[in-house]
């Protein structure tokens, strides 16, 4: 039986690069997929990881529709046995509703990878379904870690360093914190926290600047 598979973590905890090796090992055994993803840190129509693999995708925008895809793709003679959906959390409900379809419908696995919180501590749209709708759903086993050393459980944005909690869900920043933008414009970056220092909007420039740690990961 085919299954809606939801597999999460905060950044840094190896989602994209569990995709890459998901869709890797089942083509390696002659299966056919699809693979899809939104708003990713290396551009459309691209699914990266931190470790530097790539491959090519298909962009989801708001109006896509996944279900009309399949069902085109295999009118026409197409083979799909399973879907690769990176970045799940930018989908919407009728998205994830779409994919849930497929796996009911047409018995096609489909492997979802995805954030469950914003920046703000808020469920994504497309995450919030997918707890809802998903067969099976994986909290990623690679712990992202706070400046502090402890777990990272949330996904903090900064402007121009200033941690924020208020503004647009969806704003593709950097997150190796080496990107200098051009003059007029705002640096957009995100780091993982605890939720000690989440909530106090604690980052590990402005812990190191108050003197709270010598370094960023003051342990090991």
């Amino acid at each position: 039986m085919a299954e809606l598979h939801f597999f999460t973590g905060t950044m840094d905890s190896g989602k994209s690069t569990l995709a890459l090796q998901t869709n890797h090992n089942h083509a390696a055994r002659g299966r056919v997929g699809r693979i899809f993803t939104a708003h990713d840190r290396a551009g459309e129509a691209t699914l990266s990881s931190r470790l530097g693999l790539t491959h090519q995708a298909t962009e989801v925008p708001a109006d896509f529709d996944f279900w009309r895809y399949v069902v085109d793709t295999l009118t026409q003679g197409g083979r799909i046995d399973y879907l690769i959906c990176d970045e799940a959390q930018f989908y919407t409900r009728d998205q994830i509703d779409q994919l849930a379809k497929v796996v009911d419908e047409l018995q096609i696995d489909v492997f979802t990878f995805g954030i469950l919180t914003d920046f703000r501590g808020s469920l994504f749209v497309g995450s919030a379904r997918l707890v809802e709708l998903a067969d099976r759903m994986q909290t990623l086993q690679v712990e992202a870690l706070c400046w502090c050393g402890k777990k990272a459980t949330h996904n903090a944005r900064t402007e121009d360093g200033v941690m924020v909690t208020e503004g647009e869900v969806i704003v593709v920043g950097d997150v190796e914190g080496d990107h200098v933008p051009p003059s007029d414009e705002v640096n957009v970056a995100y780091e993982v926290l605890c939720r000690q220092h989440h909530r106090r909007r604690l980052t590990a420039a402005r812990a190191k600047a108050v003197s709270l740690a010598p370094e960023p990961l003051p342990f090991g």
